[in-house]
């Protein structure tokens, strides 16, 4: 006669386990591995060998971004920003950005904000005023941070407003390795700028006013590379400014002018790097010297 105890169909000598044990043991040890891991990265983070606790790692933010303390202060990491983005340009923090996990930033030379949506919609979409067009009068604006003026968009030149409402650069473009532009050789480039590849879209004027293509969808030909000037989204923020070797050779240097919102168009379009690094990049958070 049974009495429904499962134990009683145990063979005699051996003892048998409770019901759900091996799952809990399996539970057990998940959670050891992850208080271990997690202390783990606490305590490289504190002795200096992650950037957690000191989020030391600067980055290019948005367009519209208040001061690096203020904006992290600001955003909720809502993420709002980069779904409105049209180019995908702009990013997540992850582990290594320390205070900035979550918060948005760019990587210019992955895929840089050539402002496709005319209006900084990343902007509009904020909910809390971390980009914003008009900074509080509370807070200071950055000697050499401030434009001159109102940037024009080269895509809205024709139109009756063609300006871009941002007030402040994002950063400043620099020549970081003259010895590699090709203009500075008196060189021309040929074919697709970053190679076939490249993940990066832009948009191109001659091709769709509103929809950005692939970068690679877009071969170029050029005498003389001049590729970070006549992509720049911003009327007079770059030129090539021409020098005379006394040797024939036409050669020329990009010349960053004030104008420059710090986009970063000119570092992800540039065809050559070294070490990793484009002839020209963006410095995040660089002011205009005079």
């Amino acid at each position: 006669m049974s009495d429904n105890n499962p134990e009683s169909d145990a063979p005699a000598g051996k003892a048998t386990k409770p019901a759900g044990s091996a799952k809990q043991r399996t539970a057990r040890r998940r959670f050891i591995r992850s208080s271990l891991l997690t202390g783990g990265i606490v305590g490289l983070a504190l002795l200096g060998y992650l950037p957690v606790a000191r989020a030391s790692r600067t980055r290019l933010r948005p367009p519209g971004a208040l001061d690096e303390k203020d904006f992290l202060a600001s955003c909720i990491k809502c993420g709002q920003c980069v779904q409105v983005c049209p180019v995908q340009a702009i990013k997540l923090g992850d582990l290594t950005d320390g205070y900035g996990i979550g918060v948005p930033h760019i990587d210019a030379r992955e895929q840089a904000c050539d402002f496709s949506c005319d209006a900084g919609q990343c902007i509009l979409a904020c909910p809390t005023g971390a980009l914003t067009y008009d900074k509080p009068g509370f807070l200071a604006v950055r000697r050499g941070a401030h434009l001159a003026r109102l940037p024009i968009l080269k895509a809205k030149e024709k139109d009756p407003e063609p300006t871009l409402n941002l007030k402040e650069r994002m950063g400043l473009a620099r020549l970081a390795q003259p010895q590699i532009c090709l203009a500075a050789q008196g060189q021309g480039f040929k074919g697709q700028a970053r190679g076939a590849g490249f993940k990066g879209t832009m948009r191109y004027m001659d091709v769709d006013r509103w929809k950005p293509i692939p970068v690679a969808d877009h071969p170029y030909e050029r005498e003389l590379c001049d590729l970070c000037v006549t992509e720049c989204p911003i009327k007079d923020a770059i030129r090539l400014k021409f020098v005379d070797n006394g040797d024939g050779v036409k050669r020329a240097v990009p010349e960053v002018l004030e104008q420059c919102v710090g986009c970063g168009v000119c570092e992800m379009i540039c065809p050559v790097e070294a070490g990793g690094m484009a002839a020209i990049v963006v410095d995040e958070r660089k002011t205009w010297e005079a």
